[in-house]
């Protein structure tokens, strides 16, 4: 035990001398991390833990984390724990963590909050998120190209701005190459339950999708997709291992470098609070390979409107936009603003179905 504690202090002081960072800076420094999925759900949660991975590698600190916790109460104290035991910069990593985060902040001001995808910021909380509805703008596109049906589902967590979000860039998207085409909903209110994410791709499978995506976090909608012979799309990570003939891309979460340089700055003594979305083109969001599976002119089609997007070019809330209900809500030529967006409460045309209360 003696001999690998040696080894690994040694390797964290060669880290930190190769960045410029002091031994004793990285030897000071805990980073906790809130996990609301299991490290092994193979989306949301494991690719925010590949990125306490690389914070490890790239700068030598001491990590820890907690998975599976529970929006609510228990998120509170499990935060409160992390922060009562030295841990200087402590991520928490889901939507519904906003106010646990800001209740243990006020209670210890010296330590340092980063709450994803949330929108409550104080002198010690930061707030991150990735533009997500980017990459659904790619994923709609080959969508509209490749259903045969005009019918895909969509497997929806929690209904709150950012899904929303997702579930119209997505249909925008598609109807711009199928103007009938149409989106269905299943909310399942959860961010991780294969076998309600399982059930939610069967039944819209039964009802005529022959294309399935998500904002949920486990392969099993993928899983099903694969096992019915209908294309899907992977969520959060690369999910082609468990759907190799389904899965056309996958909008991948790459956390890392963001963690690294928030960590770096807490350990410099440069943190302060700030707010960061981030999408395509810094590299916050990644599109998965494309399968074989997608002709060349679909690949051709769906590059494009990332190349678009991460050129400033192109936006996946461009007028004309109608809402559900067949009303104007972008003009042509208008772009809905980050202020609308991060409030979004409708569906655009094309989504069947209401928003839960």
């Amino acid at each position: 035990m003696l001999k690998r504690t040696l080894i690994k202090t040694l390797a964290a002081t060669l880290v930190s001398a190769s960045l410029g960072i002091g031994a004793a800076q990285a030897a000071d420094t805990k980073v906790g991390f809130v996990y609301v999925g299991p490290v092994g759900d193979h989306g949301w949660t494991y690719r925010h833990d590949i990125g306490r991975l690389q914070v490890e590698k790239e700068l030598g600190v001491e990590t820890s984390f907690v998975e599976s916790v529970a929006e609510g109460a228990d998120a509170e104290r499990v935060i409160r724990k992390l922060a009562s035991t030295g841990h200087n910069v402590i991520f928490t990593t889901s939507f519904g963590y906003m106010n646990p985060t800001l209740k243990v902040a006020k209670q210890f001001p010296n330590v340092k909050f980063e709450h994803a995808t949330g929108y409550k910021r104080a002198d010690n909380v930061s707030t991150y998120s990735g533009r997500f509805y980017e990459g659904r703008a790619v994923i709609g596109t080959i969508a509209g190209h490749m259903s045969k049906t005009g019918v895909v589902g969509y497997i929806a967590s929690f209904p709150i701005p950012e899904v929303i979000r997702g579930i119209n860039a997505f249909t925008i998207a598609m109807r711009k190459v199928n103007p009938d085409a149409v989106v269905k909903v299943v909310w399942v209110n959860s961010w991780y339950d294969p076998g309600k994410e399982g059930d939610a791709a069967k039944a819209l499978i039964d009802q005529g999708a022959d294309i399935i995506t998500q904002h949920t976090d486990s392969p099993a909608p993928l899983q099903v997709a694969e096992q019915r012979g209908v294309f899907a799309f992977g969520q959060a990570s690369d999910m082609a291992a468990f759907a190799p003939k389904s899965q056309l891309t996958a909008i991948i979460d790459d956390w890392g470098p963001y963690y690294v340089n928030r960590v770096k700055a807490a350990m410099d003594g440069n943190w302060s609070s700030s707010d960061t979305w981030d999408g395509l083109a810094p590299g916050m969001v990644v599109m998965a390979p494309y399968n074989d599976a997608v002709p060349a002119d679909v690949k051709a089609a769906a590059e494009a409107v990332r190349i678009g997007i991460e050129a400033g070019d192109m936006h996946a809330f461009d007028g004309p936009i109608k809402n559900q209900a067949g009303e104007m809500v972008v003009a042509e030529g208008e772009r809905l603003d980050d202020g609308v967006l991060l409030g979004m409460d409708y569906y655009v045309e094309g989504v069947q179905g209401e928003i839960p209360n």
